[in-house]
């Protein structure tokens, strides 16, 4: 699942990802609450990671982040912060808020097919 408020980001994202594991959906939302509300609603959903943006409207990817960690039936899922933003700041706020990693989102297709790789490759699916 992916929660970004730019619909271009969520396209390339979802372009690189049928690269890496045609077998793999995506789910999107366009903000927290709407992310939230998605994963909620649906009592079988859970989704293998979740993808989050920090910087959007209504709901910032750490408040986010901290409603999916203090959900029980969400909080086991692992969280990848996706974001514009290298500061240092943001990646330790958001490791100390439970994200399980961070990735600085990348101006090539390319560069993000190879970040996502090790998520999602038929390999690790098989082993």
């Amino acid at each position: 699942m992916l929660i970004d408020d730019d619909k271009d980001d969520q396209e390339i994202f979802k372009l690189a990802l049928q690269d890496v594991n045609p077998d793999v959906m995506c789910l999107t939302a366009d903000d927290g609450v709407e992310g939230l509300k998605l994963l909620r609603s649906e009592k079988d959903f859970s989704p293998a990671y979740i993808f989050l943006d920090l910087n959007m409207p209504r709901m910032t990817g750490k408040d986010c982040l901290c409603e999916i960690k203090k959900d029980e039936r969400l909080s086991d899922i692992p969280v990848v912060i996706y974001s514009t933003s290298s500061d240092p700041g943001d990646i330790n706020d958001s490791r100390s808020l439970g994200a399980s990693d961070y990735i600085v989102k990348q101006f090539s297709i390319s560069s993000l097919k190879s970040i996502l790789e090790p998520y999602f490759s038929k390999k690790k699916e098989i082993a």
